[in-house]
């Protein structure tokens, strides 16, 4: 791999209603911006959650680069799981339009919160493709309700699959990366800034989890060159879930590119040195050179940021 870096940064430190891991959608077309992007030859990502919204936008952009993809999630044409819940897209859908950019894709049936289950899809990536240098977690549940209204079920789905599934997706790829070079491990999951979110407080403090594990080991891995960070949209995005859970309207939302786009400028950099950051995508896109946005926003103007504000009230994009 031959990636172009940029070692200057300056970043600062979503979703399905009955979700399961990966359970995203998106119904907005990718749009593509003008930024330098990764020459990612050689490099295979695995990417938890990838049938539909941000990790499929993930996968089919870093695709676009060279990089080939282990497709993971739930919803696969082996069973029944998306079709009980009415889920467009699969595991392998994604892998056969990851393949038609001209890179290779497995796709792997995965439940984030089994040990096992988890266990064995690494094992089998690595056998696959030899090597797996980024490890993306994006699968995550949803529930944005207040205690009195979220079940203790629901609470164990949000922890299991967001903080769990993150601790155990991670660790079992530890050894692994700490014998290969640019080795990432790059979770969807917001700065930790906040000590409460009223009317939301078990999802956000799941999602804080995946932040707290991420950047945890950040340290722990930090004489083994493993770049890990955490990156989160300023805005709401265009998913199956903020339809689903009304959160705003076409107005507050963004295309699921936006993010694919920050993945990519973090994965220009030199792990080595860019580790420990929670990065919003405005920031850092902004902070690499980027200064028009409209293209990823569904609509005329720029819209509220409300994913910043579930961590941080006074949230203020700077002027």
């Amino acid at each position: 791999m031959n990636p172009s870096r940029a070692t200057d940064s300056d970043p600062r430190r979503p979703i399905d209603p009955r979700s399961e891991p990966g359970d995203y959608a998106t119904v907005a077309p990718v749009v593509s911006m003008t930024l330098p992007k990764p020459d990612l030859s050689g490099s295979t990502a695995f990417i938890t959650g990838t049938t539909r919204g941000i990790g499929k936008a993930i996968a089919l952009s870093l695709a676009e680069q060279g990089c080939n993809i282990v497709s993971t999630g739930k919803t696969s044409e082996a069973n029944d799981y998306g079709e009980d819940r009415d889920l467009e897209g699969t595991i392998e859908q994604t892998a056969r339009e990851v393949e038609a950019k001209g890179v290779e894709a497995l796709p792997v049936e995965l439940d984030v919160r089994d040990e096992e289950d988890v266990e064995a899809a690494v094992d089998r990536a690595v056998d696959h493709f030899g090597e797996v240098n980024i490890l993306i977690n994006n699968a995550s549940a949803i529930q944005p309700r207040p205690v009195a209204d979220l079940s203790a079920d629901r609470f164990d789905l949000l922890t299991g699959v967001n903080v769990r599934g993150t601790h155990v997706v991670s660790r079992a790829f530890i050894d692994h990366l700490q014998g290969v070079d640019d080795a990432w491990i790059l979770t969807n999951a917001p700065p930790v800034a906040t000590d409460r979110a009223p009317g939301s407080a078990a999802y956000t403090w799941s999602k804080l989890g995946m932040s707290f594990v991420t950047l945890s080991l950040a340290d722990e891995l930090a004489d083994d060159d493993v770049g890990c960070n955490t990156f989160w949209p300023v805005t709401a995005i265009d998913t199956r879930a903020t339809r689903y859970f009304g959160m705003g309207t076409e107005d507050d939302w963004r295309h699921p590119s936006i993010v694919a786009d920050t993945v990519l400028e973090m994965l220009r950099r030199d792990p080595a040195e860019f580790t420990g950051n929670s990065v919003y995508d405005e920031e850092l896109l902004r902070g690499a050179g980027l200064e028009e946005f409209s293209e990823y926003n569904l609509t005329p103007g720029d819209p509220r940021p409300m994913s910043a504000r579930m961590v941080d009230e006074d949230y203020e994009r700077p002027s």
